[in-house]
């Protein structure tokens, strides 16, 4: 896994060519893959790497990506994420779990 892929497109179609297949979202309590109807609690997935953008034009315009695998599904995936003021309220385990990804 490289530890810079170039833009945010770019990031996610290398993860993805890396064997991230998988999308994730957030849900309140876990993370949630539609394509094999999974919910992983913050205990069930690792985070693998993290890659921070930030808008050209707007500084709150930040996103993050995050490359996560689990051994329990035997799946991993990515998982994009804005942060900053408009970034949503989920619970503190599954967020802080999240933080630690990013403070590699």
């Amino acid at each position: 896994m490289k530890t810079s892929y170039g833009t945010l497109s770019e990031t996610i179609n290398g993860l993805k060519k890396d064997g991230y297949t998988h999308d994730f979202n957030l849900r309140e309590e876990c993370l949630y893959c539609h394509q094999n109807d999974a919910s992983l609690s913050p205990e069930e997935f690792e985070i693998d790497a993290t890659y921070r953008f930030e808008g050209v034009s707007d500084p709150e315009d930040q996103a993050v990506v995050y490359a996560i695998s689990s051994d329990k599904f035997k799946i991993r995936g990515v998982l994009v994420n804005g942060y900053g003021i408009y970034s949503e309220e989920f619970p503190s385990a599954l967020i802080e779990k999240l933080k630690r990804g990013t403070q590699r």
